[in-house]
C-alpha cells in the first residue's frame, strides 16, 4: 500500500514536516500556484456567468509531474498549502490535478510548524472549503476584470505599459489626495507662552499658558503675545490646584500582519515586503542545531489578535521565572477581535516562548533575529502585568491667566520592562523633555524666573510613509493582510509614486492616471466602495453572499463605464490635459502630454508651433515651466559652424545643441561625445587608448562602448567590471543576470569560461 501524501505550498516546509511525520508519509510541494488565469488574455467568460478559464502556470508542468509521481497509488492526499484563501485555491487545483477514483482528499491547516501542531492538524483534517475557494476566485475575477479592461484604455489614452488595479489604484489616489491637501494647506501663525517657575522646593519647572478667564487661549500673533507677556511679567503666580492620579497602562495585543509591518518599518527600517519575506522564513522553519528545522512563529498573514490558552499559559510560566511573580498575571490575558467575519488564525506569536531570542541567536541571520525578537517581545509583553504610572498636574493662576504643568513617573514598569512600541518610544521622548515637578502646596506663591514666548505655524498633513500608508489602508478596509506589501511594491514599480526621504510622493504620471480614473471610474477609485467590496468577499467566504450575484452586480455598472471610457476618456496622447499656461512662443495653450520619458508640456498649436518643455509644480501644486538646463560641453565643437556645443535637456533626455542657435540649429546625441559614466575599464582593442563608458541606444537601452567612437567601435551589452579574471588573468570581466544563475561575474574569454556568483546584502 502506497504512503499517504502531504502536499505543502513551499519547498522550504518539506524538510521541516518530513522530520515531524517520519517515514509514514511522503511530502511534496507545489511551489506556489500550479494553475491560474492565463497571462495574455482576460481568462473570464463574462457571458457565461464570469466563468474563469484556468491554465497550468508556465513552467509548472515539471512540478505537476513530480506531484503525480509522489502521489503514486496513494489512497489519501493531505492538502496543506498555507491556511488562507490563496492556499485554499492551491489545494483545490492540486486536488483537480491528482483526482483519481477511490482517492480521498483532506484539507490540513498548519497554523504553526511544530511537531505537535503538525501531527494534531493531520488528525483534525477537514474537507476542502468551497466558500473560501470561491472568495479567492471572486477576488481574482474582480481584479482581472478591472486590470485587464482598464489597462488597455490607459495604454491607448496615456502610455503603453500602464496598469490599473482594484486596490492599488485606490492606494495611489490616497497618496495623491494627501499631496493635494498639502498643496491647499495655508499655514496659520500662533504663539505659545511658557513660564519658568520656582517654589519653596526645588527644582525649577516650566508651565504652559492654557487659559484666559477660564477659557482656552489662542494667541494669533506677536503683538498679542507681547501684550500678554507684559501683563504676565508683573502678575503673581499662585498654585491653584494639584491633581494626582495613577494610570494603569495595558500592553498591546500580539501582532496582526499590518501591525507587524508598521512596527518593523518604524523600528527595524524594514520595508513591508522585507518584513513579510523574513516572517515567511521564520514560519516555514529554521535549522536550530540539534533540534533540526523548527517553525519559530505562527502563520504571519492574519488580522486576528486571538491566542491559544496553551500559548498564554506557557508565557505566564516564563514571565514568572524570568521577571518575577509580580510581573505575571493570575489569569492569562486574552484579546477579542473586533468586526471580523472570520477568525481562523491566531495572532502572530512565537510557537514556543522558550525559544528565546538569546537561545536562537546563533542560528538566525541578522534580519531574522531582529524580526523574531520583535515578535517574541510583543507576545510575551502582552501577557505581563500592567504598568503603573503616577501622573501629577498643576494649575497655576497668574491674574486672569492660567498655566498648566504636568509630569509623570513610573511606579511599576510592568510590561514596559520588556517592550515598548514605536508610539510608546515617541511619547517617551516627549516626556523626557519635561522637567521633574517639585513638591508644591495649594495656595503656594511661586517665583517667576522668566517668560518664553514662541512663534509657531500650523503644519500641513504629512505625506504617507510605508507604515502610515499600511495603517491607513487597514483603517479604511482597503486590501487584506496578505496584500499590503504587494500594493506598496506595485505602486512604486509602476512609477505612480516615488519615495522622498522615506515618504510617498505621487509622480506626475500618478496624478494624471489617478485624475482620469477618478473621472471615468468613480466607483473603482472610491475608498468606501473598495472597502465594502472587501467586506463582501469576506461574506462570500462565510457563505452569506453568492459570488456570481456579487460579480453580476459589480459588472452591471463597471461594464457600462468601460464602454464610455473607451470612447470618451480624454487622451493625453492627443490634445492633452489642461495646464493653465500659455505658450511663450505663439500664445496658444500649453497641454500636458506623456512621452517615453514621462509627462511634458507641448503647445496645442502643433505642428505649426513645436514648443515643448518639461515642467514642475510649485508649492501650491501649480504647473510651472521648467527651463532647460544649459551647460557648456567641454571640448565639443559644432561641426557645421565651429561654435561651442552646449548640453541641453529635452523631452527625450539630454542632447548636444549648438550655442549659435537659432542661426545654427545643429544638434546631436549626447552619447556621441563619449562622455557617459565611466566603468573604469580600458578599451581592449589593440592600439586604442580609450576607456569603456556607459551609453544609450536610440531606443534608450543601456550598452557599453569605447569613448573614442567613431574611431573605435568596440561595444558590448553586459556591464564590464574592472576585476581581473582569477583563472586566465584577463583585464576585466562582465556582470550579467540570468533567471537560472542570478547575478554573476563572467570572463569574456570563451576558452577560460570562468564565472562566479555575485552576492549582495
Amino acid at each position: 500500500m502506497s504512503k499517504p501524501l502531504i502536499v505543502v505550498e513551499s519547498p522550504t516546509k518539506v524538510k521541516t514536516i518530513k522530520k515531524y511525520v517520519g517515514s509514514g508519509y511522503n511530502v511534496a510541494a507545489t511551489v506556489g500556484h500550479i494553475k491560474d488565469l492565463p497571462q495574455r488574455e482576460i481568462g473570464i467568460d463574462i457571458e457565461d456567468g464570469f466563468a474563469p478559464k484556468y491554465v497550468t502556470v508556465p513552467g509548472k508542468q515539471k512540478v505537476i509531474r513530480a506531484l503525480k509521481t509522489a502521489a503514486a497509488n496513494a489512497d489519501e492526499i493531505f492538502l496543506a498549502p498555507d491556511p488562507d484563501r490563496e492556499g485554499e485555491a492551491i489545494a483545490w487545483h492540486t486536488a483537480e490535478v491528482l483526482k483519481k477514483k477511490g482517492r480521498k482528499f483532506h484539507r490540513v491547516l498548519f497554523h504553526e510548524l511544530t511537531k505537535k501542531a503538525v501531527l494534531t492538524s493531520l488528525k483534525q483534517s477537514m474537507d476542502l472549503d468551497e466558500n473560501k475557494y470561491r472568495a479567492q476566485q471572486t477576488r481574482r475575477i474582480l481584479d482581472r476584470l478591472v486590470g485587464y479592461q482598464i489597462s488597455p484604455i490607459l495604454w491607448k489614452k496615456i502610455k503603453y505599459g500602464l496598469s490599473a488595479g482594484r486596490v492599488q489604484s485606490v492606494a495611489v489616489r490616497m497618496i495623491c489626495d494627501r499631496e493635494r491637501a498639502i498643496y491647499a494647506f495655508e499655514p496659520e501663525e500662533y504663539w505659545s507662552i511658557t513660564a519658568l517657575l520656582s517654589g519653596k522646593n526645588p527644582p525649577q519647572f516650566p508651565a504652559k499658558l492654557v487659559k484666559h478667564k477660564g477659557k482656552k487661549i489662542s494667541i494669533k500673533n506677536g503683538t498679542e503675545s507681547g501684550d500678554i507677556v507684559k501683563t504676565l511679567s508683573v502678575a503673581k503666580y499662585i498654585v491653584e490646584k494639584i491633581n494626582k492620579k495613577t494610570i494603569k497602562k495595558n500592553p498591546y495585543p500580539p501582532f496582526t500582519t499590518s501591525k507587524l509591518q508598521q512596527e518593523a518599518i518604524r523600528k527595524l527600517r524594514f520595508s513591508a515586503k522585507k518584513a513579510m519575506s523574513v516572517a515567511q522564513q521564520l514560519y516555514e522553519g529554521v535549522e536550530l542545531g540539534a533540534q533540526g528545522a523548527v517553525g519559530l512563529i505562527t502563520y504571519m498573514r492574519t488580522d486576528s489578535i486571538r491566542i491559544s490558552a496553551e500559548a498564554a499559559g506557557e508565557a505566564q510560566n516564563l514571565i514568572a521565572k524570568r521577571f518575577g511573580p509580580e510581573y505575571a498575571l493570575e489569569r492569562p490575558r486574552f484579546f477579542k477581535n473586533k468586526n471580523r467575519t472570520q477568525d481562523a488564525h491566531e495572532a502572530i506569536r512565537p510557537t514556543s516562548v522558550f525559544n528565546t531570542p538569546e537561545s536562537v541567536t546563533p542560528f538566525l541571520s541578522r534580519d531574522q533575529l531582529a524580526l523574531y525578537t520583535l515578535i517574541w517581545k510583543r507576545f510575551v509583553a502582552s501577557q505581563m502585568a500592567q504598568a503603573l504610572i503616577d501622573q501629577k498636574s498643576i494649575l497655576i493662576a497668574a491674574g486672569k491667566y492660567t498655566f498648566s504643568a504636568t509630569g509623570s513617573t513610573v511606579r511599576f514598569p510592568g510590561f514596559l520592562t520588556l517592550y515598548q512600541s514605536a508610539d510608546d518610544l515617541d511619547a517617551a521622548k516627549g516626556e523626557n523633555n519635561k522637567a521633574r515637578l517639585p513638591d508644591l502646596e495649594t495656595g503656594e506663591a511661586l517665583d517667576l524666573i522668566r517668560l518664553e514666548p514662541k512663534q509657531h505655524f500650523t503644519q500641513p498633513p504629512p505625506r504617507y510613509s510605508e507604515a502610515s500608508l499600511v495603517k491607513a489602508l487597514e483603517e479604511n478596509g482597503i486590501g487584506r493582510p496578505s496584500t499590503y506589501a504587494n500594493i506598496l511594491t506595485t505602486i512604486r514599480e509602476k512609477g505612480y509614486v516615488e519615495v522622498v526621504k522615506a515618504y510617498f510622493k505621487p509622480s506626475e504620471l500618478g496624478f494624471i492616471v489617478t485624475d482620469l480614473l477618478v473621472e471615468n471610474f468613480p466607483d473603482i477609485l472610491d475608498v468606501d466602495f473598495t472597502a465594502n467590496m472587501e467586506n463582501d468577499l469576506d461574506f462570500v467566504e462565510a457563505g452569506k453572499i453568492n459570488a456570481q450575484k456579487l460579480l453580476g452586480k459589480f459588472y452591471e455598472v463597471f461594464g457600462k463605464r468601460i464602454e464610455t471610457a473607451a470612447e470618451k476618456m480624454q487622451s493625453v496622447k492627443g490634445l492633452g490635459l489642461v495646464s493653465g499656461l500659455d505658450c511663450p512662443e505663439c500664445g496658444k495653450k500649453l497641454r500636458i502630454k506623456v512621452g517615453k520619458n514621462g509627462p511634458f508640456l507641448a503647445c496645442e498649436g502643433y505642428p505649426e508651433c513645436r514648443y515643448t518643455r518639461n515642467y514642475t509644480r510649485d508649492e501650491k501644486g501649480r504647473v510651472t515651466i521648467e527651463e532647460p538646463a544649459v551647460a557648456e560641453a567641454e571640448g565639443q565643437v559644432c561641426e557645421k559652424c565651429g561654435m561651442p556645443m552646449q548640453v541641453r535637456q529635452g523631452k527625450y533626455g539630454g542632447f548636444l545643441s549648438c550655442s549659435g542657435y537659432p542661426e545654427c540649429k545643429n544638434t546631436r546625441s549626447l552619447q556621441s561625445n563619449g562622455k557617459g559614466p565611466s566603468t573604469g575599464v580600458k578599451c581592449p582593442e589593440k592600439g586604442c587608448n580609450g576607456e569603456i563608458v556607459e551609453k544609450k541606444s536610440r531606443r534608450g537601452k543601456v550598452f557599453y562602448g569605447c569613448n573614442k567612437y567613431p574611431e573605435c567601435s568596440y561595444a558590448l551589452w553586459d556591464r564590464p567590471v574592472a576585476e581581473k579574471c582569477p583563472q586566465c588573468d584577463a583585464d576585466f570581466m562582465v556582470e550579467k543576470e540570468t533567471k537560472r544563475e542570478g547575478r554573476i561575474l563572467k570572463c569574456l574569454n570563451e576558452a577560460c569560461g570562468f564565472k562566479k556568483q555575485v552576492t549582495t546584502e
